[in-house]
């Protein structure tokens, strides 16, 4: 799957790592949900770097469309609540 981070680029990820981004996913929703600033923070940069050392980054004048969409790093609690579906970032079902 083509994952873009925005503001980065576009990482190429093997569909195998989908279960733990969905896990992280879920705690981060757990964490925008109850107001955790600090757990959404330490969330959110883990989710990014699990995409960034487990995917192959693409040359930046690539244009593959992007299955998946994940916030910049410095994205705010409120940024990143505005780009949610009913299943969180990551749609599928729960990791």
């Amino acid at each position: 799957m083509i994952v873009r981070i925005m503001g980065e680029g576009q990482v190429r990820l093997d569909d195998s790592h989908f279960a733990e981004l969905n896990r992280l996913d879920d705690e981060l929703l757990e964490e925008m949900e109850s107001g955790d600033g600090p757990g959404f923070r330490r969330t959110l940069t883990a989710l990014l770097s699990a995409v960034r050392t487990r995917g192959a980054a693409l040359p930046d004048d690539s244009l593959e469309p992007s299955e998946l969409i994940l916030p910049a790093p410095d994205a705010s609690l409120e940024e990143v609540r505005e780009m949610l579906t009913e299943d969180g970032l990551i749609p599928g079902p729960a990791g």
